[in-house]
């Protein structure tokens, strides 16, 4: 490449990254989003936050509870006795993590309904319809006891309720927007019991907000519902831990959203959104969505109460004083178990319990709404300086400035994270730079490595460019030895070479050009398709695939290069002629045929210690040598072995030519045709045409000749001209056969005389 367009690559190239990327940040495309979670991930890993106990306790459903008490559901008026419990022993509030979205099945009514339905059971019905339903006393345990918080579960299924909704939201901020412009809107609700939800002081969510790995980093501290029920307007629900702070506080159920710009806050960016929410006497930022960041301290056994000790009084006197109490349940069985920064499995209570403590801690992890165009007009400015500076100074010094860059950015993120609690991702801007720097460095080294790369250029002539470039890797390998590999081998031929070398016997220059105008797209043919260049032996081309480098589809490429030989011969012969009738010259079109077979084969440098070639060598190389040779006696231009065939029968239109012994063999193999590609095997008159043939031959060497010439007819009537001269053979065999029988003995096996 001329060096002015180097010169001008060096700038522009890197500038083309450096906006790609930003654009991609901007876009915030999953893999930006996931690698700034794990920078996010392992900052929390690092330094996690302290433990620092206020009162927030986890009631928990545990494998002990199941074993002491029963498996679950539990009957409500245990429920109502588990909470009377807890608070007697003096928790300041009771939130569930668990959703009573079904009637008690152990109330009187409803187990006398299962039994047998006969007049000596009407007195037990009758004494059943007297007694209270369990679901009807927990409620009015959950109102008598008090600061009880049920809870729902939004979705995106459908539903016949909305939850009860309590705890209510008001917006303050710029006009125009909605609440329900920001925050999750799903369209279905899982809710507790109506009379549960209405005798309860709050009622919250429990959902929560996996990322793509499954790893809950933020929770949403709203949603909406938006279902058809005759409700107005889409009802806002807080999440549990802050429907439970409001209930805490005796806070008014109406908490006050503020949105970005609102109370004549300078707004710095054009982002719109969330800013913070405020319950009682606490205020909670947010992120524009309503989502809070969790801060982790990670499992601390201390958080967790039993059940079964609560209800067989194995708590001590004052373990449940001024605490405020999550129920929820850590037994694998019921499925309620989650994936933290800090732990691969915890139980979905904790979250909600981690987030509680935060709030009374006034205690929050934050990424500002401004964070996203500050890193990007960061990574804008630093990537413009190193795009500029890379040609100017050389590697050395923007290597040393972009070190710099990086690890302050580093430090600022980790410095913010400590002392602000602050999220500021330079992860992405630190790979933005590097990949820039890599790419301007590249494209410098390429400047000053011209004549080297003119060196490779001469010996890519002579061979195969993956072996020049593993070669220039491995000088090692330069050395004579094979290694043995399945491989595919092609050879291609000009036929009636001989007549169109003796219209240039006064011009030998014109034959070789003619030669190099015919090999070089039959080449270009080969090496789309990841094939290697042998030798070309005159007029002859060998090539071969899956060495040195793997092609898993060995004999699918070779039978493509095959076709698409072809096709650029045909190319070449209309221009050809085009060019003949200009100059008013007979013209002779070149003609070509092709064999290829699939084997083990021994591949490497081969030759002497003082000059090799690399090359292969197998009992494979020599049969596709003679099937090339066999495609002008059968009057097809593609000859394939029998593993080629059996690897592209599914993909390529093929017919079997014969069982063959070819000239030097003494095993005869089935030998095959290749006509076309997949358009032409799904066509229903190859199809027809393969069933026929099939049967042609099978009657062919069960000496029906009879059957034979009926089904060569048939065969003719396809119209494929590729096989008339094929079928013209079989034609002649039989003849002689009639009149001279090859005897019982005969395996239908045709010796070849010829090469």
């Amino acid at each position: 490449m001329p060096a002015k367009y180097l010169k001008a690559l060096h700038y522009l190239v890197p500038l083309a990254v450096l906006v790609a990327a930003i654009v991609l940040r901007w876009q915030d495309v999953p893999m930006v989003g996931q690698l700034r979670a794990t920078l996010f991930d392992t900052y929390q890993q690092i330094a996690p936050r302290e433990f620092e106990d206020v009162g927030v306790r986890i009631l928990d459903i545990d494998e002990k509870s199941l074993a002491e008490l029963g498996q679950w559901p539990w009957p409500r008026t245990r429920m109502a006795e588990l909470v009377y419990r807890l608070r007697a022993g003096g928790a300041a509030i009771v939130g569930f993590d668990i959703v009573f979205a079904e009637a008690d099945r152990t109330s009187p009514m409803r187990v006398v309904e299962s039994w047998p339905q006969n007049d000596d059971m009407q007195t037990i019905r009758d004494l059943a319809a007297t007694l209270p339903d369990h679901d009807d006393l927990f409620a009015q345990f959950i109102g008598g006891v008090g600061n009880i918080v049920t809870v729902a579960q939004l979705t995106r299924d459908t539903a016949d309720r909305a939850p009860a909704q309590i705890g209510n939201f008001s917006v303050g901020g710029e006009a125009g927007r909605q609440l329900f412009d920001f925050i999750p809107v799903l369209p279905g609700a899982n809710s507790s019991l109506s009379q549960l939800e209405n005798a309860a002081a709050g009622n919250g969510l429990v959902n929560v907000a996996p990322g793509g790995d499954g790893v809950v980093r933020r929770v949403p501290l709203m949603l909406a519902l938006d279902m058809e029920l005759p409700v107005i307007g889409k009802p806002v629900y807080p999440t549990l831990s802050m429907e439970m702070l409001r209930v805490l506080q005796q806070a008014p159920r109406t908490m006050n959203v503020r949105m970005s710009g609102s109370g004549g806050k300078v707004r710095w960016t054009s982002t719109e959104g969330i800013d913070a929410i405020r319950v009682g006497a606490i205020t909670i930022p947010t992120d524009q969505n309503g989502y809070m960041w969790v801060h982790y301290t990670g499992h601390k056994p201390e958080r967790y109460i039993s059940a079964s000790d609560v209800l067989h009084d194995r708590v001590g006197p004052d373990e449940l004083a001024n605490t405020a109490i999550l129920i929820g349940t850590s037994a694998a069985g019921l499925l309620d178990l989650r994936s933290s920064p800090l732990n691969p499995i915890l139980p979905g209570v904790e979250i909600h319990a981690e987030m509680l403590e935060q709030m009374l801690l006034e205690h929050f992890l934050t990424r500002p709404y401004w964070s996203a165009e500050a890193e990007t007009l960061a990574l804008l400015i630093a990537g413009l300086m190193l795009v500029f500076a890379i040609p100017r100074l050389g590697a050395v010094w923007p290597a040393i400035f972009g070190v710099v860059l990086i690890g302050g950015a580093i430090y600022v993120s980790w410095w913010a994270y400590q002392t602000h609690l602050m999220l500021i991702d330079p992860a992405y801007a630190t790979i933005t730079l590097m990949a820039v720097y890599v790419i301007g460095s590249f494209i410098g080294f390429m400047r000053t490595e011209g004549e080297k790369r003119q060196v490779r250029t001469a010996f890519a002539s002579y061979l195969s460019p993956a072996l020049v470039e593993q070669l220039a890797q491995h000088p090692e390998r330069l050395k004579l030895g094979g290694e043995t590999r399945d491989m595919t081998l092609l050879f291609c031929d000009v036929r009636g070479f001989t007549t169109i070398s003796e219209t240039f016997k006064s011009d030998p220059q014109g034959l070789t050009r003619l030669i190099n105008r015919l090999l070089t797209p039959l080449t270009d043919c080969i090496l789309a398709r990841q094939g290697t260049i042998d030798k070309y032996m005159g007029d002859c081309i060998m090539a071969f695939w899956n060495a040195p480098l793997d092609v898993p589809a060995h004999p699918v490429n070779a039978c493509d290069s095959a076709l698409a030989m072809f096709k650029a011969l045909d190319v070449l012969n209309a221009e050809r002629k085009a060019e003949a009738e200009a100059e008013g010259v007979p013209f002779l079109p070149l003609m070509i045929g092709a064999g290829i077979n699939s084997g083990p084969c021994v591949v490497g440098n081969m030759g002497s210690d003082q000059r090799f070639d690399y090359s292969v060598l197998g009992d494979a190389v020599n049969l596709a040598a003679r099937l090339e040779g066999q495609s002008k006696s059968y009057g097809v231009d593609i000859v394939l072995g029998p593993d080629t065939a059996a690897a592209a029968q599914d993909r390529f239109a093929i017919v079997q030519l014969d069982l063959i012994a070819v000239k030097g063999k003494t095993e005869a193999v089935r030998i095959f045709a290749l006509l076309g590609d997949d358009t032409l095997r799904t066509d229903p008159t190859f199809i027809a045409l393969s069933q026929n043939h099939e049967a042609m031959l099978a009657a062919y060497r069960s000496q029906n000749w009879d059957q034979a010439e009926h089904l060569i007819a048939t065969c003719r009537s396809a119209d494929i001209d590729s096989l008339e001269t094929l079928y013209g053979l079989y034609e002649d065999r039989i003849a002689s056969f009639r009149a001279t029988p090859p005897g019982p003995d005969w395996d239908g096996v045709y010796v070849a005389t010829s090469k």
